[in-house]
Parts: C-alpha cells; structure tokens; sequence
C-alpha cells in the first residue's frame, strides 16, 4: 500500500471517529437535556398542595357581611382590618420609639415564622432533623449580633457604666461568631444520608430567610434612629401605595400589569403612583413641623429614656423655592415656602410606588411557586403578616442607602459618646491632636493653655 493511500485511509478513519464522537455528544446532549426537563417536571410534582388557610374572619363581620357577593365582602373585610391595623399602628407611635422597636422586632419574627412554616410544611414527610430548632436558633444568633451592634452604637454610656456589659460588647462580634459555629456544627452533626441535599436545601432556606427579615428589620431600627420622620413617611407611602392601587384597580383596572400577580393593573400602578407623591409631600409638611418626628433618637442614659429633642436641621426649617414657568403661569405665584425634606419625600413616594411592589410581585413568585394563596392566614382578608411588609423590605434599605448617600454627615454627639468610652490618656491623646491641629488651622492662639 503506497503512503498516499495510508494517509487517505487515515484521514478518513479520523472523519469517521469525529463523526462518531458528535453523535455521542449530540446524544449526550439530548439525554442531559431530557433528564433536565424530567428533573423540572419532577421537582414542580414533588411540592405537594399546602392546605388552604382557614377564614379567621370574625363572626360578627361575616353575618353583618353576609349579603354581600364575594368581591364586596372581601373589600369590605380588607378595609375594616386595614383601619384597625392602621389606628393600631398610630396608638404605637404615640407609646414612642421603644414600642415602636418592639414592634418591628414582632414583625420580623412573625414573618420569619411564616416563611420558615411553609418550608416545614412543604417538606414535612422528610421528618429532617433538627430543622425547625437550628432555624430558631440562627435567629436568636443573627438577632444577637445586629441588636448588639446596635447597643454598642447607641447606648455607649450606659454600656460604659456596667462592667458586665463592657465584657459582652468588647467581645461582641466573636461571641456571635462562636455562636453562629455552634450552629453550623449542630447542621452538620444532625446530616441524615439520603436526605443531604434536602438538607442543604433548607440551610439555604433558612439563611435566604434571615437576609429577608433581619437584616432588613434592622436597616428599619437605623432609620428610626436618624428621626421618627425617615421611619413614618417610608412605611406610611408603602401602605399609601397599596391602598390606593387596590382602590384604583378595584374600580378602573382593566390593563394586567404583570402576569405574577393577575389581580395587578395598570391602572392601579399609576393611580397608586400619583396618590402615593401626592400623600408624601403633604404627610412630611405636618411631620417636619415637629420636633419629635424630626430630631434623631437618643438614649438618654441619665433619665434611662428615649428623647427626641433638637434644634431642627436644615432639612426642618422652612425654604422659599422658585416655581418653573410653568407652574408660575397656572398658579400665578413665583415662589413657594416649603421644608427640604418634602423634596426628598417625593424621592422615597417614587421608590415606594414605582420600585416598591416589585417586592410584592416577589412575594407573588414565591407564593406560587409553592402552589399557595397566602404566607399565612393571621390578618383576615389579608393573609399573613409577610403579605403586608413584602414591600416595607425593599423599602428599608432604600431608604438606608439614601440617608447614608445623601443625607448623613459627620455626628458630633455619636464621635463624642465614642470619645467618652476612651481611656483617660487615649482621651488626652485626642485632645493634644485637636489641639495641634486647631491652632496650625488658626481658629486657637498657640498661647492658649489649658
């Protein structure tokens, strides 16, 4: 056989493997892909039905209501409990910021309670071990550690007079470590074969539900500490928003809006949007008027109460503004006085209408995806509490990341309680710097003694 015919008898071998090699693959491929659809298809059968929630409508509304079709009994339902919710949530502001906390801290744990009962419910043939306590417990560790991050920030003077609480500050963050690791090694010691990736799955589950609830619950206590008026008008424009888009798409919606959320319109959206800025500006011009809802929250370590009590910034003293062309020639005036604040209001009322339900529309997903109607059924009408503060969440850390960019400066009174904590000659080292440096800067006489 000459070494041309070799060659040609070579290539055609290794055409034929490559060949052989892409059908392999291609079938491969297929196989994959096939077993990933049944995977899907398996996964979406495997989530058994969640029994529906009870009605826990009182008696007496259900007789006073009994006339009525099923979609006016339910409006009806839903505005009754939202006044009630409503009147309760204002008799808490007037009991001040500790109820106030007290509250947020029962929201987060009842929500928290009602995400990890679907997981529980959902999976309750798998009998895991150790599931409901460790998710407790990671609660109580996650909690620990934001809350003492807390104390330590704002309460330092009354931390400063209690050595046993000195200790626990001091060696706050490593406590929660160890805390947080006494919790992972139970995970794992109470690992069960045949059941690992279940397992895994509701670890995850568990941690994706602490991010949910605590550290946002937490990101609402900061805001609160900046001045009741950057907890009041957030919070306030996010039920403003879904009152008035319920109201608008129960009456006018015909467009969807979105496909998670059937019930959503278009028309609702928009008529929830303007009715939201609209109640903003006008909410924060009351509010700024007074001390109590403008001045940051402050522990006041010799009364051992909470004290809002402040000369106003600037955002909380009145300003004359000009009015655009336009505005001048339809209301016929030049300038109008209003506080700084209400143009930030309309920033946090556009979050809150526009980027606000989206954690709603969230929560629809979810919801669906585990074939059920409603976290809980606590608040008759309404379901669970989660399905109230689905939107607060997103709203939190807006407002979190919008005092922190735009808002917050240097805090004279926080660097100082920070200063008192200080050992004597760490405070004298300070005092020497600030010394030096006033007088290179010529606001003291290098003459001036102490």
């Amino acid at each position: 056989m000459s070494a041309r015919r070799r060659r040609r008898r070579a290539t055609a071998e290794e055409a034929e493997k490559e060949e052989e090699a892409a059908a392999e693959g291609s079938d491969k491929e297929a196989d994959l892909e096939k077993s990933l659809r049944e995977l899907d298809l398996r996964t979406d059968l495997d989530v058994p039905d969640i029994p529906p929630p009870t009605d826990r409508t009182p008696e007496i509304l259900k007789r006073a209501l009994s006339g009525l079709s099923a979609r006016w009994k339910n409006w009806w339902i839903r505005g009754i409990l939202s006044l009630a919710m409503i009147s309760g949530f204002f008799l808490v502001i007037y009991l001040g910021s500790f109820m106030l906390m007290l509250l947020v801290l029962s929201i987060q744990v009842k929500c928290y309670h009602e995400i990890i009962t679907i997981g529980y419910r959902v999976y309750h043939s798998y009998d895991l071990p150790w599931f409901r306590s460790l998710s407790w417990y990671f609660l109580l560790c996650v909690n620990y550690f934001f809350y003492g991050e807390t104390v330590a920030d704002y309460f330092a003077t009354f931390v400063q007079r209690r050595e046993q609480l000195q200790f626990l500050i001091r060696y706050h963050r490593f406590i929660s470590f160890a805390l947080y690791l006494t919790g992972f090694c139970m995970f794992v010691l109470s690992l069960v074969k045949k059941h690992y990736r279940l397992q895994f799955y509701m670890f995850a589950w568990t941690h994706v539900t602490l991010l949910i609830t605590v550290t946002q619950s937490h990101l609402v206590i900061q805001n609160l500490f900046e001045g009741m008026i950057w907890f009041l008008v957030p919070i306030s424009s996010v039920i403003c928003n879904d009152i008035a888009a319920y109201i608008f798409g129960f009456f006018f919606g015909k467009t969807p809006l979105i496909k998670l959320s059937p019930k959503k319109t278009w028309e609702g959206f928009i008529g929830g949007f303007f009715s939201t800025v609209v109640f903003g500006f006008i909410f924060s011009y009351f509010l700024a008027q007074h001390q109590y809802f403008v001045c940051p929250v402050e522990y006041n370590s010799e009364t051992n109460r909470f004290v809002t009590e402040c000369e106003p910034s600037e955002l909380f003293q009145i300003k004359k503004y000009p009015l655009p062309p336009l505005f001048q020639a339809v209301l016929g005036w030049e300038t109008v006085n209003m506080y700084p604040f209400q143009l930030h209001s309309i920033a946090l009322s556009t979050f809150a209408s526009l980027i606000g339900p989206f954690g709603g529309f969230f929560a629809s997903g979810f919801k669906r995806a585990f074939k059920i109607k409603d976290f809980a059924d606590t608040i008759p009408g309404h379901g669970g509490i989660m399905d109230r503060f689905d939107c607060q969440y997103l709203m939190a850390t807006f407002v979190h990341v919008y005092i922190t960019s735009f808002i917050r400066g240097p805090n004279p009174s926080k660097l100082l309680k920070q200063l008192l904590i200080l050992q004597p000659e760490q405070q004298l080292s300070v005092y020497k710097t600030l010394k030096s440096h006033l007088i290179e800067k010529g606001i003291l006489q290098p003459s001036l003694r102490v």
